[in-house]
């Protein structure tokens, strides 16, 4: 059974960074793209980042670029998000979901669309 389980959320003030870990729980899983999304009070669901298997091509929201950056380990079972200079409007729920179908290209809405599995979410509150 997968499951998509986040980390690394809490509490900081503006300026400062976190780390975001989303682990896998089965390793014979092979998703073809992994995404973070994020999702505050009163607000849908919006894309973060994604980034396919191979490493090879990554997607930025533009309001985060330049302050965050995917990636994932060698194992291709945990996929991070480390986000640096952290404003208030990053406060959110964040999410990471998997994917798992080559023929469909790695981005935000074919992820929404068609993701296999999405985590619990880990919250981000940034004061």
């Amino acid at each position: 059974h997968v499951q998509l389980v986040e980390s690394g959320g809490g509490s900081v003030q503006a300026g400062k960074s976190l780390r975001l870990s989303c682990a896998l729980t089965d390793y014979t899983y092979r998703s073809s793209c992994m995404g973070w999304f994020r999702q505050a009070p009163g607000k849908q669901r919006e894309g973060v980042a994604t980034i396919t298997r191979s490493g090879g091509s990554t997607y930025y929201a533009d309001s985060v670029k330049g302050r965050i950056t995917i990636s994932q380990d060698s194992a291709k079972t945990t996929v991070y998000l480390e986000m640096h200079s952290l404003e208030p409007e990053d406060t959110a729920m964040y999410f990471c979901a998997a994917l798992n179908d080559w023929r469909i290209p790695c981005t935000v809405p074919a992820i929404f669309q068609y993701a296999g599995y999405w985590g619990q979410g880990t919250q981000v509150t940034v004061s």
